[in-house]
């Protein structure tokens, strides 16, 4: 049994011209076009139904070529299916700063050369290349539906592989581990023989607060010098805290091989900003959490790794004792949990590893008593990490 191995590599594009730019604000506006009239049709319509309908605009009035016009459909249909599971809608907005591309209709590679459909027809452009990407072109891995991003003034194409690897079968694990992914700490880890490890958050609160607070000030100074600077910052956070998910990911991954662990439970997040409720002076922390980023580069780097992931309800992961099973919202002061019944004292977040790893074991075994228990469904079918080269 395999299952399919998805990863994102970016690499820079070191030629550019007028053709780049004019493509990606066509795309954009038949992606705001299509997004329109989604949003006013108050529900989700299908890649397919909106190509019936949007197809011969996207082509004619915006100019678009056949494929391209495709993916804007597809682009926008995924847009709204992902957000109405989130119990979201909204009007989705697109600026032109990226694309979808198609394998072998909108480009191809051809040694350090990129081709790609423009406005102006097929072009080429040289990439700048990475010995850590060479991997990725050594046969084992396929090409798929890629994006072109523009950055500042610069191209990056962000080029999506994937290949088929073993999977772990969840009837035959011994040894299971949940992750608790939270603020307090990035995540906390805990197996199945109660071995435990934290990995702190404190670097991301203070990477969130120091770019908040020094755009805060550059905007209220106004000056074109403070313009420049907020421009510069532009992006800088995200790579900082994208850089430190990798990181912890990658660490977690780690642990779990050095305690022979066969699967790692994750919660399944979708939506607990609509459900939590949290105090105004925390609210950015929660509402800037990069948890489903986290949670996505664990999946990945252990599928790499031979290791399963299952998602879990979360529900009362947190206020549920491990010793005596008691459910109490008061059981949890801060972070720090104390049972009212038993009396079961614990760091909060490790109360709530140790949960996640209970119900992840238990999935086994439901499976292997009733017979048709399956994992739950992965949060983030069709998505793809980014691994930047070099």
């Amino acid at each position: 049994m395999s299952v399919k191995l998805t990863k994102t590599v970016v690499l820079k594009v070191a030629e550019q011209d007028e053709s780049l730019d004019k493509t990606l604000k066509a795309y954009a506006e038949g992606l705001n076009f299509v997004s329109k009239i989604v949003y006013e049709n108050g529900k989700i319509i299908s890649a397919n139904n909106l190509q019936r309908i949007c197809y011969p605009i996207l082509r004619n009035k915006i100019g678009l070529k056949a494929q391209m016009a495709c993916n804007v459909c597809r682009q926008v249909a995924g847009t709204y299916k992902s957000m109405r599971s989130n119990g979201e809608w909204k009007l989705a907005e697109f600026d032109a700063k990226s694309m979808v591309l198609s394998y072998g209709r909108d480009f191809s590679f051809k040694r350090e050369y990129l081709s790609i459909t423009t406005l102006d027809g097929r072009k080429k452009y040289k990439l700048i290349t990475y010995e850590y990407a060479n991997q990725y072109f050594d046969g084992t891995w396929k090409f798929s539906a890629s994006r072109l991003v523009k950055r500042g003034n610069e191209y990056y194409f962000h080029l999506s592989v994937e290949k088929e690897v073993p999977d772990v079968d969840l009837s035959k694990a011994k040894k299971f581990m949940g992750v608790d992914i939270g603020l307090n700490y990035v995540a906390v880890a805990s197996t199945t023989d109660l071995e435990c490890k934290f990995f702190d958050g404190g670097i991301i609160k203070h990477i969130r607060h120091m770019f908040v607070n020094m755009r805060r000030r550059l905007q209220k100074k106004g000056t074109r010098s403070a313009k420049r600077m907020l421009k510069r910052l532009a992006g800088r956070e995200k790579r900082l805290i994208n850089n430190i998910c990798h990181t912890v990911s990658k660490r977690i991954v780690e642990f779990a091989l050095e305690k022979d662990v066969d699967v790692i439970g994750l919660e399944n997040l979708n939506g607990i900003r609509k459900r939590t409720k949290v105090r105004k002076k925390q609210r950015y922390d929660f509402e800037s959490w990069a948890y489903r980023k986290l949670q996505f580069m664990i999946e990945y780097k252990a599928r790499e790794s031979g290791i399963l992931v299952v998602y879990i309800d979360p529900k009362h992961t947190s206020i549920t004792c491990p010793r005596c099973y008691h459910v109490n919202r008061a059981n949890r002061k801060g972070k720090l949990f104390q049972c009212k019944v038993c009396g079961f004292t614990l760091n909060a977040d490790l109360v709530g590893a140790r949960n996640i790893e209970r119900r992840t074991r238990e999935l086994r075994y439901m499976r292997d008593s009733l017979g048709c228990c399956q994992p739950p469904e992965r949060p983030f079918e069709g998505q793809a990490p980014s691994v930047r080269a070099g």
